[in-house]
């Protein structure tokens, strides 16, 4: 499918509260991005999926899941997860200096055009999506 294509398209891989859904998850979306011919955008995309995907693992109970999708002709990652709070502002990674904690949403706020978050609730559960749109290269 051509890149200019304005069909809109999404995946969603769920993925159980366990560090290796990190490396799956990363693993999985180069194909995906492969085939809707946005390879050019794989690396960053790749490292935003790893942080959104590692904090939802590591700061919330219960399992996850990796949302990749084109809606409205620009790519757009996420990560859901179990935990209804928002996630915590992200500092600069100038502020940070070597601190080895803290640097996801810092490393996500320097790599994309946009982030944010968003509650969600199915069937009286109560969760959030933490997305980005990475920056075009």
């Amino acid at each position: 499918m051509p890149e200019n294509s304005p069909a809109p398209w999404g995946y969603c891989l769920y993925v159980p509260k366990d560090l290796r859904a990190v490396t799956v998850s990363r693993r999985t979306l180069r194909p995906i991005l492969t085939v809707h011919g946005l390879i050019r955008l794989a690396d960053t995309a790749e490292l935003l999926a790893t942080e959104l995907v590692a904090n939802a693992v590591l700061h919330t109970e219960g399992p996850a899941a990796l949302r990749v999708g084109r809606p409205a002709g620009v790519l757009r990652l996420g990560a859901r997860d179990a935990d209804p709070q928002p996630p915590e502002p992200p500092r600069s990674l100038e502020e940070l200096g070597d601190a080895e904690d803290g640097r996801g949403l810092a490393l996500v706020r320097a790599c994309a055009d946009q982030w944010g978050w968003q509650p969600l609730s199915r069937n009286g559960r109560r969760g959030k999506l933490v997305w980005c749109e990475p920056a075009a290269a």
